[in-house]
Parts: structure tokens; C-alpha cells; sequence
């Protein structure tokens, strides 16, 4: 019997015996902070305890998979030892450009990173931070599962544009995550002004996100460009001790200038 389909293995999944199953495998928010939340607390024992049986990966970066697989190890032994993991890297190419394409560019073909899959493998995705193929890589891969009739299963874990968004005070009903602004001082600044505008006119929550050392210049355009009575959140270290949740109406942030760091990663929300 096949180790996902056995009760003492985390969910059950109805498959064929010869086919693996894609395991969606979160991991905690704490990639780039300055501490380390405990794993049991971040994550439910299920999901710990399905990751450690799993030998086969593919993942955003396998150097920070290695440091995730070896907290795991600390809790849960592994199946296999660290040097035997097989972790395969989403190449480069998805990072920059997404898992869909764009651009005139075809949607990445994930099919042959499952190999092991299709030859009765489990098969674990991960990404350095959070829930994979959630404001992350990873979805080419589980579209890829879909269409080879492999099985997928999300396992629980944080997610950090949700958490944001429950601890916001935003709209909750409503709400659209929109990645990356432009980087462009001008382009940028357009952009904030069109998602306020679509903010307003809707009631729809603006979430997005930035790479670290440009957080002080996306927070800076942001409180000089929008409106005083529109809402600015933003979520930083998640289920750490030092997470930093902070809403405020632009206003308020000009009279409490208080910018994130260039080192965490934050997700920034706006709306009213």
C-alpha cells in the first residue's frame, strides 16, 4: 500500500497505486527574519509529520528547503537523510517571469519535474516562505499534477496574505492580490493611484507585496501618494513574537512616520 493511502501517514487520497501524490507543503513566514519561529507552533503536526516522510521535492531554492527539511528533522526524523533528499529547483526563469508566462512568453511546462511522481513517488512543493504557489512559485507545478491526473493536497499551514488581510481591519469580503508594483519611481506611483482609485470605487482590498531592501521607498510612495483618509496595513515577521501589524489611515502615517526595514518581508494592504 502506498504511504499516502495508509491512516498513519497523513490524508488519505483515492489513486491509482502507481501514480504519487503532490503535497503542498507550507512553510513558516520566517525566511528573512532576524529569528526563527518553533515549527510547532507555526505549523500543525500533520503537516510536519507528512514532510518528513516525503523524499522527493521540488522547490523554489534548495538551499533554504535543506534548512526547512532540517528543523523538520529535529521534530520528525526524516525518511531518507538530508543528502539523500531529491530536491529539485524550479529553474530561474519561473522566478523572474512567473509560473504563467507573460509577456508573449508560453505558461511554464511543470510536467517533467514530476517524474518521480508518475513512477509512484510522493512528491513534496515548497517554497521559502508560506504556502507554495501562493504569492509564490509553484503553481506550473500543480497545474502540471492536475493535467498528468496526479493527485494534489494542500496541507494547513500560514499564509501571510491572509493574515494580513484578517488582521487589517480591511475588507475581508473583497479582496485581490496584486504581486509586485512597478519599480519605476513614476510607474509606481501610477499604479498606487490606480489601486486606491479601484480600492475606493469598489471596496475592494488592495494586497501586494515587495522585495525587502526597496520596503522604506514602497512605504514612502505610499504615504505621500495616497489619500489621508484611505487605509494602509502592513504585516511584517507573522506568527513571530516580534511580528509587526500595523493599520493605519495615511494620515496618521504622516503624522507616526514609522517604515518597515529592508531586511523583512512585508505584504502591504490598502482599501478603506
Amino acid at each position: 500500500m502506498s504511504a499516502a493511502s495508509s491512516p498513519d501517514h497523513g490524508p488519505a487520497v483515492d489513486k491509482p497505486a502507481s501514480v504519487g501524490t503532490l503535497y503542498l507543503v507550507p512553510a513558516p513566514l520566517d525566511f528573512g527574519c532576524d529569528t526563527e519561529a518553533p515549527l510547532q507552533d507555526a505549523l500543525p503536526a500533520s503537516t510536519l509529520q507528512t514532510a518528513a516522510r516525503l523524499t522527493h521535492w521540488v522547490c523554489e531554492n534548495a538551499k533554504s528547503t535543506r534548512a526547512y527539511l532540517k528543523r523538520i528533522d529535529a521534530l520528525h526524523p526524516l525518511a531518507a537523510p538530508l543528502q539523500q533528499q531529491q530536491i529539485t529547483e524550479l529553474p530561474r526563469e519561473v522566478h523572474k517571469k512567473g509560473d504563467h508566462g507573460g509577456k508573449g512568453s508560453p505558461p511554464f511546462d511543470a510536467r517533467p519535474l514530476l517524474k518521480a511522481a508518475l513512477a509512484g513517488h510522493d512528491v513534496g512543493l515548497v517554497s521559502e516562505a508560506g504556502m507554495p504557489a501562493v504569492a509564490d512559485p509553484g503553481s506550473s507545478v500543480v497545474r502540471a499534477a492536475h493535467d498528468l491526473s496526479i493527485p494534489v493536497v494542500p496541507l494547513v499551514g500560514p499564509v501571510s496574505l491572509l493574515l494580513t488581510l484578517a488582521a487589517s481591519g480591511l475588507n475581508g469580503q473583497n479582496f485581490a492580490f496584486v504581486g509586485y508594483l512597478p519599480q519605476d519611481a513614476q510607474e509606481r506611483s501610477q499604479r498606487i493611484k490606480e489601486l486606491e482609485t479601484l480600492a475606493h470605487r469598489t471596496g475592494q482590498t488592495q494586497l501586494f507585496i515587495e522585495t525587502p531592501y526597496r520596503n522604506a521607498a514602497l512605504w514612502q510612495a505610499l504615504v505621500q501618494g495616497l489619500q489621508p483618509h484611505t487605509r494602509l496595513a502592513l504585516a511584517s515577521g507573522l506568527t513571530l513574537p516580534t511580528a509587526r501589524i500595523q493599520s493605519r489611515l495615511v494620515q496618521q502615517w504622516r503624522q507616526q512616520p514609522s517604515p518597515p526595514d529592508n531586511r523583512t518581508p512585508v505584504v502591504f494592504a490598502l482599501g478603506h
